[in-house]
């Protein structure tokens, strides 16, 4: 079994990974751009004493047994009700106060060759976090080409119907880490709806075309352009509705960063979404004395929608016994 968390390391020659085995998350990402300078274009610490301490908002990590917010950390499912800790607001946030983020995850296989690749394995119990049911999860990282980062999670249910929804959550900055805020980047999401939300960031119910408002992103803006419309900035789900599909993942976003011209193409097989702008990073002291402030990177984190637990008109997050949960996320870099 786990028990000290490590760092590892997954590269091609092109691009280059850190990633620890607490939380499944990525710690550093080293890209190049056009001119082959490699700039390391993720939020992080230098070691993992941060993230362990719980300073770290999420950078980076796999977040579970479920992503986002569950309205007052509350949901019934077959007749049972379930009380989850209270960690946002009312809300029950990306798996309660110690989820998936904060956990040692083993290490079942690590290979290099043609396709490097590392898996996490994760068991979860019955009753952690308040979830129902023990659950077996993974997470495979490999680099299948040149520039493209690839991470496959399965979650397993063995004995309790339970929902479940993982999410990636690092914080990009295609210009460097350490090079100040994203509202110049420009991204493109392949959404033609959200979940509108109410005080407390949870889903009101409805899918709100974004036409016409300051949300929609279904052809290229800047981040900054119209950020100042959406009180707080942006901490949206979208719905995946209008993407290409190819290889059984659709088009989500296109992030660029018009100074390096790294361009980041994210393709996945879930129904939506978050795109968060990370209003509430503030005087993060991270890797090599970076200081993150407000915006300081971009959260591109494709899920099931929030609270989706407690809204019969969105997709089904609840998964059975013996039935697989199966989340892909393509990130391929270009310049």
């Amino acid at each position: 079994m786990a028990t000290e968390p490590k760092i590892l390391e997954l590269s091609n020659g092109r691009i280059t990974a850190r990633i620890t085995s607490w939380g499944a998350t990525i710690t550093s990402l080293l890209v190049p751009d056009a001119h082959g300078n490699v700039a390391d274009v993720v939020l992080g610490f230098d070691d993992l004493e941060p993230y362990m301490k719980g300073i770290s908002p999420y950078f980076g990590c796999i977040v579970g047994r479920v992503a986002n917010r569950i309205k007052d950390g509350k949901f019934a499912l077959n007749g049972a009700e379930y009380s989850l800790p209270i960690n946002n607001g009312p809300n029950s946030l990306h798996g309660g106060l110690k989820g998936f983020d904060k956990v040692v995850w083993d290490v079942v296989e690590h290979k290099d060759g043609e396709c490097p690749s590392i898996t996490f394995q994760y068991h979860s119990k019955d009753g952690e976090e308040g979830y129902p049911g023990h659950v077996t999860v993974r997470a495979t990282y490999s680099l299948p080409e040149a520039t493209t980062l690839r991470l496959d999670m399965e979650a397993t249910p063995h004995d309790k119907a339970t929902p479940i929804s993982l999410a990636q959550h690092t914080y990009w900055n295609l210009a460097g880490h350490n090079s100040g805020d994203i509202l110049n980047h420009s991204v493109q999401i392949w959404g033609k709806h959200i979940t509108p939300v109410d005080e407390n960031t949870i889903p009101t119910g409805e899918i709100m075309p974004v036409e016409g408002t300051p949300f929609d992103f279904t052809t290229e803006h800047k981040i900054g352009e119209r950020i100042t419309d959406v009180p707080g900035g942006y901490d949206h789900n979208y719905v995946l509705d209008c993407g290409d599909e190819q290889n059984g993942v659709k088009h989500a976003a296109k992030l660029r960063d018009p100074s390096s011209l790294r361009t980041l193409d994210l393709w996945t097989n879930a129904p939506g979404m978050q795109f968060y702008t990370a209003n509430y990073v503030s005087g993060i002291t991270g890797k090599g004395g970076a200081v993150y402030e407000k915006h300081a990177g971009v959260c591109l984190e494709t899920q099931g929608f929030p609270n989706a637990i407690n809204q019969p008109n969105f997709p089904s997050v609840v998964v059975q016994p013996g039935e697989k949960y199966k989340h892909t996320m393509l990130f391929e870099f270009s310049t």
